[in-house]
């Protein structure tokens, strides 16, 4: 019989002793009762509060499982609250290309604004009410009603004791038992406490994948080489410290004719001159209105006017991700249209947070913040005007929108987290138009995606890379209507978990289109669900996918709940 290896990680990644003497396994024994000291144990222990943590949770919850969801900030809903972000979506998501779940998200999203916002007769009656008229989806709003939202959908599930939410927390180790993980330690940031999580399942729901090294997983960062994975847009070399930028988001407003002006930040001196030094070559400085166009690698003119829709027929920045429209409420009800910076040019790339020290994280997003910092007090004071000045001095900081003291979202913007390495990785060879075109022989027109016999979800967006810590300029291009397959939820190894975010089994490229919010909702969905699966069936994530039978009957358990699997002909 086989030696099961006890081993307790840490937060930092390196493994603690390995194997356990007397003592540590006295220590860990003693688990089980430490939720009689204020640990916790549960059906389903969801280790971070994404977008994906939250519909995993819910998805659990409907099958009357008990949760324990944490979250590192004071807010659930990761990209879409605590990072402030609107969501990025498809074409057709009115209508398909999402689950039932994710869509019953936005119309409670949009009921919110109805029930409490006083709107204007002809926007509270529209069916596809987009409170910011942002440019960038059909749905802008703000971060506060989907955090609203969320807890009220949670509201009767933390009332009865069925979920525990616990915020302001963060892992910090692991017990692993051979392939299992036991239990996980995680730290409050308040008090200053530690408490340990029992579940026979666990899902990694954080947005950098913090649960893998905890755990021990074998995971991937950065980007792979072309040699591994044979995708046309992949690096010539294996480079894992390549990520993708993060963007310390914020929120303003523009009160004309007053003066709003923050004082120079700290770094602003450094920001204001820096120049990206970026393959293919960025066109001058970051803080100004020329940019990379990421399709056509040409310089492009970005334009900014807070008091018109359009701006010399280019992209108005104000209007991209612009959160509240005043122009849908009533008179009175706004001073000003309220609207979110992330954009290229507070895009921070000169440093990684992943695989790093606490005390380099933290100085990566204080100098992130001091760049958004800055490109606010270029906006105030020396940015080009439409109106040929200089500056937008009543451009106005709004900290109560993101929840925090100094304006900025309570966490990084995350495009790229690390990746499990799971018995099926999703490549540019799946869902890259150019390169399926290449491998199929098949035109624009007939040409698809791969379709598998495992898939558990949709999506659909372009492969969009920002610049990167290691000198990469924008890598985007087309992709092609895309299914999600369960193989890449499955991590090689750990049986009971289950990753729930952007730590699926994507490469650094394929990241780029399964990122953004309806994909993460859906991946999540699933992970909830198969975390349910293995909790009822007291099996493996690995025998349910490898197992014909098992494999149709979660798969049809999917399908009644409304999780889409796979997209109608008539999109092409």
């Amino acid at each position: 019989m086989a030696k099961i290896t006890r081993r307790r990680f840490l937060h930092n990644g390196a493994k603690s002793g390995l194997f356990m003497g007397p003592a540590q396994a006295l220590w860990s024994a003693s688990l089980a009762r430490q939720h009689h000291l204020g640990g916790f144990h549960a059906d389903i222990a969801i280790i971070g509060g994404s977008l994906g943590g939250c519909s995993a949770a819910l998805a659990a919850l409907r099958r009357g499982h008990r949760v324990v969801l944490t979250e590192e900030t004071a807010w659930v809903g990761g990209q879409l609250t605590s990072q402030g972000v609107p969501p990025d979506e498809h074409s057709w998501i009115e209508t398909m290309g999402a689950n039932t779940s994710y869509r019953e998200l936005r119309h409670r999203i949009r009921n919110y604004y109805r029930r409490h916002y006083p709107l204007i007769p002809s926007e509270h009656q529209r069916s596809h009410l987009n409170p910011g008229k942002g440019s960038v989806s059909r749905l802008c709003h703000e971060p506060r009603v989907a955090l609203a939202v969320l807890q009220e959908w949670m509201a009767p599930f933390l009332s009865n004791g069925q979920l525990i939410v616990l915020t302001y927390r963060r892992p910090v180790s692991a017990d692993v038992d051979g392939e299992k993980i036991r239990a996980i330690e995680v730290l409050s940031l308040l008090s200053g406490r530690h408490q340990w999580i029992e579940a026979p399942v666990f899902l990694d729901a954080t947005e950098l994948g913090d649960l893998l090294p905890l755990a021990g997983a074998r995971y991937v960062t950065g980007s792979e080489s072309r040699a591994q994975t044979h995708e046309m847009h992949a690096s010539e070399v294996d480079r894992p410290d390549n990520q993708q930028a993060f963007t310390m988001c914020l929120a303003m407003e523009h009160l004309d004719g007053e003066d709003h002006t923050i004082s120079p930040p700290r770094r602003y001196s450094f920001w204001r001159r820096f120049m990206p030094e970026l393959e293919p070559a960025w066109p001058g400085k970051l803080l100004d209105w020329t940019y990379t166009h990421p399709r056509s690698m040409e310089p492009r003119l970005l334009g900014f006017n807070p008091s018109k829709g359009t701006y010399r027929g280019v992209l108005n920045l104000w209007n991209y991700r612009r959160m509240i429209a005043k122009s849908n409420f009533q008179a009175g009800t706004f001073r000003s249209d309220i609207s979110l910076i992330n954009w290229p040019q507070n895009d921070y790339f000169l440093g990684s947070i992943i695989n790093v020290s606490r005390e380099t994280f933290e100085a990566q997003i204080e100098e992130a913040k001091q760049l958004s910092l800055s490109l606010l007090h270029w906006l105030q004071t020396e940015a080009p005007r439409h109106d040929s000045g200089l500056g937008y001095p009543g451009l106005r900081l709004r900290p109560d929108i993101m929840g925090t003291e100094d304006g900025l979202s309570m966490y990084p913007y995350v495009r790229e987290s690390r990746r499990i390495h799971s018995i099926y990785t999703i490549t540019e060879k799946d869902c890259g138009l150019e390169q399926r075109m290449a491998m199929t022989g098949q035109s624009r027109q007939r040409v698809r995606a791969a379709v598998y016999h495992d898939s558990v979800g949709v999506g659909s967006y372009p492969i969009d890379l920002h610049p990167s810590t290691e000198g990469d300029n924008y890598i985007d291009f087309e992709s092609l209507p895309f299914q999600l397959p369960l193989g890449a939820l499955i991590p090689e190894g750990l049986q009971n978990l289950i990753p729930a975010c952007k730590n699926i089994g994507t490469t650094h490229v394929t990241n780029g289109c399964y990122r953004l919010h309806p994909v993460e909702w859906g991946i999540g969905e699933v992970a909830g669900s198969l975390g349910a699966v293995v909790k009822e069936r007291g099996e493996s994530t690995h025998s349910i996918r490898n197992n014909p039978q098992r494999l149709a009957s979660f798969q049809s358990q999917l399908a009644g709940q409304g999780v889409a699997m796979e997209w109608p002909e008539s999109i092409y």
